[in-house]
């Protein structure tokens, strides 16, 4: 027999990372019971359960959160929950508020949560204490680019390597001086010989992790471009995994509109204006649609004049 008196506060243990916080309250038969904290304006998930018998609990504490499942948007707060389990597509949600719920799973998935998000979080803070300019990019990344991948209805599978591989996909950038990443003047050829590095360095360092080659892979190929004439290889088409072609667009749209050292943020009008100007010469048309979509459904994007 056990009996466990938890006070307020109390948890076996806990994880942060800047979007969310995870606490694990009690565990036992398979059964895990936790406390997660979403910041607002951040997005989650449920995916469906590599076995069916795997079901999920959660109850809404505080805040709100909104629901999207088959096009319909079902607003949830404080006393609702919902449940699931056997599930054949993802159900996506969204924190109007900060969000705080309880979440019980027939499955042990805390600890694979806490490990890998202990190795994410060390490694973005290193890369974004190095380049100011780019701080929380690879978290808009990711953003963006899970939202794209809905679009393009990517299995659970591909959306956990795409989610990883977007907040990972700049850390090679570690290895190239501060001031070359924040110089505000045209780069010289040796100093763009240096970013073109990243790429590859990133999947170095990834491959070091437990994480499987696909996340790598990814990495490595976030600049190529559809034409041929990305880096690091040269990679043309359908030689570029799809994974790869979505962060090259997610990537491109956030670094236009936003500043950096030697220019102001482009408007996001003029950013997909380009973006569908180099499709598909060098990104894929595919996800820029997917991109426009999603922009023009969260009201960020006016009429283009592609679509004018």
């Amino acid at each position: 027999m056990a009996f466990t008196i938890g006070k307020k506060d109390e948890n076996i243990e806990k994880v942060n990372m800047e979007n969310f916080e995870l606490s694990l309250l009690s565990k036992g038969e398979g059964i895990e019971v936790m406390i997660q904290t979403v910041r607002k304006d951040n997005i989650f998930y449920i995916y469906p359960a590599e076995s069916p018998k795997v079901m999920e609990f959660f109850y809404i504490l505080e805040g709100e959160i909104l629901c999207e499942r088959n096009g319909e948007k079902i607003k949830l707060g404080p006393c609702d929950y919902f449940s699931c389990s056997d599930l054949e597509e993802t159900i996506h949600f969204t924190a109007l508020t900060n969000v705080k719920y309880l979440w019980v799973i027939n499955e042990p998935t805390f600890f694979q949560l806490s490990d890998n998000v202990k190795e994410l979080s060390g490694i973005v803070e290193r890369v974004e204490e190095r380049d100011p300019y780019t701080y929380n990019h690879n978290e808009r990344v990711a953003k963006y680019s899970i939202k794209i991948a809905k679009k393009l209805s990517l299995s659970k599978s591909n959306l956990e390597r795409l989610y990883i591989s977007a907040i990972l996909h700049d850390i090679g950038k570690i290895n190239i001086p501060s001031e070359i990443l924040n110089k505000p003047a045209k780069l010289t050829n040796e100093e763009f010989d240096l970013i073109k590095k990243h790429p590859q360095d990133g999947a170095e360092m990834v491959k070091e992790l437990y994480y499987d080659d696909t996340i790598a892979t990814i990495i490595e190929q976030h600049h190529e471009r559809l034409n041929g004439r990305g880096y690091p290889k040269g990679l043309i088409g359908e030689e570029i995994v799809l994974e790869a072609r979505i962060i090259a667009v997610s990537d491109t749209f956030d670094a236009m509109t936003e500043d950096r050292a030697y220019r102001n943020a482009f408007t996001p009008e003029f950013a997909i204006d380009e973006l569908q100007r180099l499709s598909p010469s060098q990104y894929d048309p595919d996800v820029v649609a997917a991109l426009i979509e999603v922009l023009h459904e969260e009201g960020k994007l006016k009429v283009t004049s592609s679509e004018a």
